[in-house]
Protein backbone atom coordinates (compact mmCIF):
# COMPACT_ATOMS: atom_id res chain seq x y z
CA UNK A 1 0.00 0.00 0.00
CA UNK A 2 1.74 3.16 -1.11
CA UNK A 3 1.85 6.01 1.52
CA UNK A 4 1.53 8.81 -0.92
CA UNK A 5 -1.61 10.46 -2.14
CA UNK A 6 -2.30 10.03 -6.07
CA UNK A 7 -2.83 14.07 -7.04
CA UNK A 8 -2.88 13.42 -10.88
CA UNK A 9 -5.93 11.29 -11.01
CA UNK A 10 -9.08 13.10 -11.75
CA UNK A 11 -10.74 11.03 -8.81
CA UNK A 12 -7.94 11.86 -6.56
CA UNK A 13 -9.04 15.61 -7.08
CA UNK A 14 -12.14 15.54 -6.97
CA UNK A 15 -11.95 13.56 -3.79
CA UNK A 16 -8.83 15.78 -1.83
CA UNK A 17 -8.63 18.82 -3.66
CA UNK A 18 -12.00 20.47 -2.71
CA UNK A 19 -12.73 21.44 0.29
CA UNK A 20 -15.15 19.10 2.73
CA UNK A 21 -18.01 22.31 2.84
CA UNK A 22 -19.48 23.52 -0.34
CA UNK A 23 -18.22 27.48 -1.38
CA UNK A 24 -14.42 27.06 -0.91
CA UNK A 25 -12.48 29.52 -3.28
CA UNK A 26 -10.08 27.78 -6.21
CA UNK A 27 -6.92 29.26 -4.31
CA UNK A 28 -7.79 26.64 -1.59
CA UNK A 29 -8.15 23.80 -3.86
CA UNK A 30 -5.05 24.49 -5.61
CA UNK A 31 -3.54 25.13 -2.27
CA UNK A 32 -4.97 22.21 -1.15
CA UNK A 33 -3.48 19.59 -4.33
CA UNK A 34 0.03 21.84 -3.29
CA UNK A 35 0.03 20.26 0.25
CA UNK A 36 -0.78 16.91 -0.48
CA UNK A 37 1.96 16.98 -3.59
CA UNK A 38 4.78 18.21 -0.91
CA UNK A 39 3.35 15.56 2.14
CA UNK A 40 3.91 12.91 -1.25
CA UNK A 41 7.29 14.25 -1.36
CA UNK A 42 8.40 14.53 1.94
CA UNK A 43 6.86 10.74 2.36
CA UNK A 44 9.09 9.52 -0.55
CA UNK A 45 12.52 11.51 0.63
CA UNK A 46 11.32 10.30 4.68
CA UNK A 47 11.50 6.28 2.74
CA UNK A 48 14.13 7.09 0.69
CA UNK A 49 16.55 8.22 3.57
CA UNK A 50 15.27 5.20 5.47
CA UNK A 51 16.60 2.74 2.77
CA UNK A 52 19.90 5.18 2.24
CA UNK A 53 20.57 5.09 6.19
CA UNK A 54 21.00 9.00 5.88
CA UNK A 55 19.97 10.19 9.50
CA UNK A 56 20.11 13.28 8.57
CA UNK A 57 17.71 13.45 5.89
CA UNK A 58 15.37 11.35 8.09
CA UNK A 59 15.82 14.23 10.95
CA UNK A 60 14.49 16.76 7.99
CA UNK A 61 12.08 14.93 6.23
CA UNK A 62 10.42 13.28 9.09
CA UNK A 63 9.06 16.62 11.39
CA UNK A 64 7.63 18.21 8.05
CA UNK A 65 5.12 15.00 7.64
CA UNK A 66 2.44 15.90 9.90
CA UNK A 67 2.67 19.62 9.89
CA UNK A 68 1.82 19.42 5.92
CA UNK A 69 -0.96 16.93 6.32
CA UNK A 70 -2.46 19.00 8.83
CA UNK A 71 -2.01 22.41 7.14
CA UNK A 72 -4.22 20.44 3.99
CA UNK A 73 -6.68 19.93 7.13
CA UNK A 74 -6.78 23.40 7.50
CA UNK A 75 -6.76 24.17 4.26
CA UNK A 76 -10.07 22.15 3.29
CA UNK A 77 -11.89 23.39 6.45
CA UNK A 78 -11.63 20.03 8.16
CA UNK A 79 -12.68 19.16 11.97
CA UNK A 80 -9.33 20.87 14.37
CA UNK A 81 -9.89 17.97 16.24
CA UNK A 82 -8.14 15.77 13.01
CA UNK A 83 -5.45 19.13 12.89
CA UNK A 84 -4.63 18.37 16.65
CA UNK A 85 -4.31 14.38 16.21
CA UNK A 86 -1.83 15.21 13.36
CA UNK A 87 0.03 17.37 15.37
CA UNK A 88 0.25 15.59 18.37
CA UNK A 89 1.67 12.90 16.29
CA UNK A 90 4.46 15.76 14.67
CA UNK A 91 5.43 15.69 18.54
CA UNK A 92 5.69 12.10 18.67
CA UNK A 93 7.90 12.18 15.68
CA UNK A 94 9.92 14.31 16.75
CA UNK A 95 10.81 13.31 20.10
CA UNK A 96 11.70 9.70 18.99
CA UNK A 97 13.79 11.14 17.16
CA UNK A 98 15.78 11.27 19.73
CA UNK A 99 17.82 7.91 21.66
CA UNK A 100 16.89 8.62 24.62
CA UNK A 101 14.14 6.68 26.95
CA UNK A 102 12.99 10.13 28.79
CA UNK A 103 12.21 11.24 24.72
CA UNK A 104 10.54 8.20 23.86
CA UNK A 105 8.35 8.19 27.02
CA UNK A 106 7.22 11.85 26.04
CA UNK A 107 6.93 10.80 23.02
CA UNK A 108 3.95 7.63 23.30
CA UNK A 109 2.76 10.41 25.44
CA UNK A 110 2.11 13.03 22.17
CA UNK A 111 0.65 9.99 20.35
CA UNK A 112 -1.49 9.07 22.67
CA UNK A 113 -2.90 12.57 23.45
CA UNK A 114 -3.75 11.99 19.42
CA UNK A 115 -5.47 8.95 19.98
CA UNK A 116 -7.63 10.80 22.12
CA UNK A 117 -8.24 12.90 19.78
CA UNK A 118 -8.95 10.45 17.23
CA UNK A 119 -11.21 8.53 19.46
CA UNK A 120 -13.53 11.98 19.90
CA UNK A 121 -13.55 12.34 16.07
CA UNK A 122 -15.09 8.88 15.46
CA UNK A 123 -17.43 9.37 18.39
CA UNK A 124 -19.00 12.49 16.69
CA UNK A 125 -18.32 11.49 13.23
CA UNK A 126 -18.79 7.95 12.83
CA UNK A 127 -22.14 6.22 11.45
CA UNK A 128 -24.22 4.69 14.69
CA UNK A 129 -25.51 2.20 12.66
CA UNK A 130 -22.18 1.59 10.68
CA UNK A 131 -23.61 -1.28 8.31
CA UNK A 132 -22.18 -3.25 10.87
CA UNK A 133 -24.02 -5.82 12.11
CA UNK A 134 -23.89 -6.84 15.25
CA UNK A 135 -22.79 -10.17 14.57
CA UNK A 136 -19.30 -8.37 12.57
CA UNK A 137 -19.37 -5.94 15.95
CA UNK A 138 -18.65 -8.46 18.09
CA UNK A 139 -16.27 -10.49 15.91
CA UNK A 140 -14.45 -6.73 15.78
CA UNK A 141 -14.22 -6.95 19.40
CA UNK A 142 -12.98 -9.61 19.74
CA UNK A 143 -9.79 -9.50 17.13
CA UNK A 144 -8.91 -6.28 18.37
CA UNK A 145 -9.19 -7.78 22.03
CA UNK A 146 -7.06 -10.79 21.60
CA UNK A 147 -4.30 -8.79 19.19
CA UNK A 148 -4.48 -6.14 22.64
CA UNK A 149 -4.32 -9.11 25.29
CA UNK A 150 -1.97 -11.31 22.74
CA UNK A 151 0.90 -8.76 22.17
CA UNK A 152 1.25 -7.27 25.35
CA UNK A 153 1.60 -11.02 26.82
CA UNK A 154 4.52 -11.86 24.58
CA UNK A 155 6.26 -8.75 24.90
CA UNK A 156 5.57 -8.33 28.37
CA UNK A 157 8.65 -10.52 29.71
CA UNK A 158 11.33 -9.02 26.96
CA UNK A 159 10.17 -5.41 28.14
CA UNK A 160 12.62 -3.19 30.38
CA UNK A 161 10.84 -3.36 33.57
CA UNK A 162 10.10 0.57 33.89
CA UNK A 163 8.39 0.29 30.26
CA UNK A 164 6.18 -2.45 31.00
CA UNK A 165 3.43 -0.37 32.33
CA UNK A 166 3.78 2.85 29.88
CA UNK A 167 3.67 -0.01 26.87
CA UNK A 168 0.61 -1.56 28.03
CA UNK A 169 -1.25 1.53 28.62
CA UNK A 170 -0.73 3.01 25.68
CA UNK A 171 -1.52 -0.17 23.57
CA UNK A 172 -4.86 -0.30 25.51
CA UNK A 173 -5.62 3.06 23.94
CA UNK A 174 -3.70 2.72 21.12
CA UNK A 175 -6.45 -0.46 20.01
CA UNK A 176 -9.23 1.17 21.05
CA UNK A 177 -8.67 3.93 18.62
CA UNK A 178 -7.83 1.19 16.17
CA UNK A 179 -10.94 -0.32 16.79
CA UNK A 180 -13.21 3.31 17.05
CA UNK A 181 -12.00 3.70 13.32
CA UNK A 182 -13.91 1.03 12.27
CA UNK A 183 -17.14 3.49 13.09
CA UNK A 184 -16.22 5.39 9.89
CA UNK A 185 -15.75 2.65 7.14
CA UNK A 186 -12.71 0.52 5.53
CA UNK A 187 -10.64 3.53 4.72
CA UNK A 188 -10.43 4.90 8.10
CA UNK A 189 -10.21 1.00 9.71
CA UNK A 190 -7.33 0.52 7.75
CA UNK A 191 -5.47 3.52 8.73
CA UNK A 192 -6.27 2.08 12.49
CA UNK A 193 -5.11 -1.35 11.64
CA UNK A 194 -2.01 0.35 10.19
CA UNK A 195 -0.93 2.16 12.73
CA UNK A 196 -1.45 -0.27 15.44
CA UNK A 197 1.38 -2.44 13.25
CA UNK A 198 3.09 0.28 13.38
CA UNK A 199 3.78 1.07 17.00
CA UNK A 200 3.61 -2.90 17.49
CA UNK A 201 6.89 -3.13 15.53
CA UNK A 202 8.08 -0.12 17.53
CA UNK A 203 7.29 -2.25 20.36
CA UNK A 204 9.31 -4.93 19.11
CA UNK A 205 12.26 -3.05 18.66
CA UNK A 206 11.67 -2.13 22.41
CA UNK A 207 11.20 -5.70 23.59
CA UNK A 208 14.77 -6.54 21.37
CA UNK A 209 12.96 -9.18 19.51
CA UNK A 210 14.43 -9.99 16.12
CA UNK A 211 13.82 -7.28 13.34
CA UNK A 212 13.05 -7.84 9.72
CA UNK A 213 15.82 -6.08 7.41
CA UNK A 214 14.94 -2.13 7.35
CA UNK A 215 12.65 -2.10 10.57
CA UNK A 216 12.42 2.00 10.61
CA UNK A 217 11.53 1.90 6.90
CA UNK A 218 8.35 -0.28 7.81
CA UNK A 219 7.95 1.61 10.98
CA UNK A 220 7.58 4.85 8.92
CA UNK A 221 5.80 3.11 5.65
CA UNK A 222 2.96 1.63 7.59
CA UNK A 223 2.55 5.23 10.04
CA UNK A 224 2.67 7.16 7.26
CA UNK A 225 -0.03 5.25 5.57
CA UNK A 226 -2.17 4.88 8.43
CA UNK A 227 -2.40 8.88 8.95
CA UNK A 228 -3.26 9.62 5.35
CA UNK A 229 -5.74 7.17 5.70
CA UNK A 230 -7.16 8.10 9.09
CA UNK A 231 -7.48 11.73 7.60
CA UNK A 232 -8.84 10.79 4.29
CA UNK A 233 -11.48 8.21 6.76
CA UNK A 234 -12.46 11.29 8.98
CA UNK A 235 -13.17 13.72 5.71
CA UNK A 236 -15.10 11.54 4.25
CA UNK A 237 -17.23 10.82 6.80
CA UNK A 238 -18.06 14.55 7.72
CA UNK A 239 -19.63 15.33 5.10
CA UNK A 240 -21.80 12.24 4.52
CA UNK A 241 -22.79 12.67 7.87
CA UNK A 242 -23.82 16.58 7.54
CA UNK A 243 -25.47 15.76 4.57
CA UNK A 244 -27.82 13.48 6.19
CA UNK A 245 -28.65 15.48 9.38
CA UNK A 246 -29.47 18.06 7.09
CA UNK A 247 -31.69 16.47 4.81
CA UNK A 248 -33.44 14.83 8.25
CA UNK A 249 -33.98 18.35 9.56
CA UNK A 250 -35.27 19.75 6.48
CA UNK A 251 -38.84 19.22 5.70
CA UNK A 252 -39.76 18.56 1.92
CA UNK A 253 -39.68 21.23 -0.29
CA UNK A 254 -37.93 23.62 2.42
CA UNK A 255 -34.36 25.36 1.57
CA UNK A 256 -31.72 23.85 3.02
CA UNK A 257 -29.38 25.53 5.71
CA UNK A 258 -26.15 26.00 4.68
CA UNK A 259 -23.91 23.43 6.66
CA UNK A 260 -21.00 25.08 9.05
CA UNK A 261 -17.93 26.30 7.47
CA UNK A 262 -15.54 24.02 10.30
CA UNK A 263 -16.64 21.18 12.44
CA UNK A 264 -15.57 21.51 15.90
Amino acid sequence: MSPVPVVGRPSARRNWARPAAPGGEPEASAGARLLLATFGLAAVGDLAALLADSDAAHAVFKPLLMPLLAAYVFTVKGPRLLAAALLFGWGGDTLLLFDADPAFLAGMGSFAAGHICYLVLFKRHGSKRGGTSRARGACLVAAYATALIGTVALLWPDLPADMRGPVAGYSLLLTAMAFAATRLGLIAAAGGALFLLSDTLIATGVAEWPQAPRPDFWIMLTYIAAQFLLVRGVLEARPARLTSESAAATPSGAPTPPRPDRAR
